[in-house]
């Protein structure tokens, strides 16, 4: 009987780590944890975009090794980015262009990296990412 209520305790016990380990939160503005984040993002973006960018986030939602952020860019200036010189310029001037960007984060060896992002999209284009990537629901703010 004794045995049988300890290993109850056990499993209740690695139930409740695994949910707390999958707990979504928003690192807040001026934190090294969000500041790691975007200045990761940022290195891929940048050089794409071949300006410097500032990231405007609507959503960041961090759980466990992973993060997703999305929002707006911006120029230092707080307009937003020259997309004329960029693969977005054609894009832009069909109409099918949103100033935006959505990221997909891990932390790896105590390292955020980039796993994928995209700018400009005009529908929701994470929607594939939890699975393609084993990563979180959680952290979406719309999955199917």
């Amino acid at each position: 009987m004794m045995r049988v209520a300890v290993l109850s305790l056990l499993m209740l016990m690695m139930l409740a780590a695994t949910a707390a380990s999958q707990s979504v939160h928003t690192p807040e503005k001026g934190t090294p944890e969000r500041k790691a984040i975007l200045d990761t993002l940022r290195v891929p973006v940048e050089r794409e975009l071949k300006q410097k960018i500032v990231f405007v986030a609507d959503t960041f939602n961090v759980s466990g090794r992973w993060a997703f952020v999305s929002g707006s860019l911006q120029d230092a200036n707080g307009n937003a980015p020259d997309f004329s010189q960029t693969q977005y310029s054609e894009a832009i001037e069909a109409g099918a262009f949103d100033n935006n960007y959505f990221a997909l984060m891990k932390n790896t060896g105590g390292k955020w990296k980039v796993v994928t992002y995209a700018i400009g999209c005009t529908d929701v284009c994470y929607l594939p990412w939890p699975e393609e990537y084993k990563a979180p629901k959680a952290i979406f703010p719309y999955v199917e």
